[in-house]
């Protein structure tokens, strides 16, 4: 699930006591998503951003953004960082009993507004490589977990915060036309195999995964130079048959690593074909 903003505990209270029908599909989304304006594909709205706005760089602070494995990747580099380095540095991972999955939120400053450590006072220092949360806001998208027989679909949200007063000005958007202005349709084809595992219908009935399986999870979606290393430091290449090329390109190329780890996690946690093991490995291990 897709989403980032921090809410007040009058507003979590409102959110939790709405929408109790079980069929509703909005019912599976974060309580910081019910009670917001939902947008259909071809609708409608007014929206600018910019220094100009009285508001600006307001939204960069206070607010929990949660980073994507492209967002980690890109920021990390964008920082001369390792990915390991980034998440140490830049990131927490919450344990809460409602998450069945780990996620990456950004560490802001430990200031009095506790803002973006990116956030300069011309804006975003990282705007070219800026998180998945804030190219898409104010605009939301979340896609419902899975159920049986039936393929999620996105679903958009707007969020109208009073503190944003960007909001009927400027140009008139759909959620489609600014998720392409924003380059957020790229970036989701390079990650839509990480939506495929999230959105997995193995989660049905609320399964978990084991802290092993976490661990592994955690490992291949953000840090993507601890997963290299398995590929290349371990009997990996030795184990599974790869297509030809490939091997090369996961050396070098970040991106296509992290489309393959993604293509890797849904082997290891729900044993779908989707790596090939050789023979020989085959029967080693019967």
């Amino acid at each position: 699930m897709r989403f980032a903003i921090a809410l007040s505990k009058s507003e979590k209270r409102k959110a939790d006591e709405m929408l109790k029908s079980p069929e509703n599909p909005v019912n599976d989304l974060p309580y910081q998503l019910r009670d917001k304006r939902r947008l259909g594909q071809d609708e409608s709205f007014s929206f600018t951003c910019h220094p100009g706005v009285d508001c600006f760089t307001d939204c960069c602070a206070n607010v929990n953004i949660i980073l994507t494995p492209l967002d980690v990747l890109r920021l990390a580099r964008r920082l001369g960082l390792t990915t390991g380095e980034f998440l140490s540095r830049h990131t927490l991972t919450p344990v809460t009993k409602d998450l069945k999955l780990p996620v990456a939120v950004l560490r802001m400053r430990d200031d009095e507004k506790k803002t973006c450590p990116f956030v300069g006072p011309e804006g975003c220092t990282v705007y070219d490589d800026r998180p998945w949360a804030c190219r898409m806001y104010p605009v939301a998208m979340a896609i419902p977990p899975a159920r049986a027989g039936v393929e999620p679909q996105p679903m958009y949200f707007l969020f109208q915060d009073d503190f944003c007063h960007g909001h009927g000005k400027g140009r008139s958007w759909t959620a489609v036309r600014w998720r392409e202005n924003q380059g957020v349709v790229e970036r989701d084809e390079i990650e839509e195999g990480f939506r495929q595992v999230v959105s997995h219908p193995w989660f049905i009935g609320g399964r978990r995964l084991d802290p092993k399986r976490i661990d592994m999870f955690y490992t291949a979606c953000y840090d993507l130079d601890t997963f290299r290393r398995f590929v290349f430091e371990s009997s990996f290449l030795d184990r599974f048959e790869l297509e030809e090329g490939l091997v090369e390109k996961l050396r070098k190329d970040d991106e296509q690593l992290l489309r393959f780890a993604f293509r890797w996690l849904r082997f290891a946690l729900f044993a779908e074909p989707t790596i090939k093991v050789k023979p020989r490995a085959h029967a080693r291990r019967g």
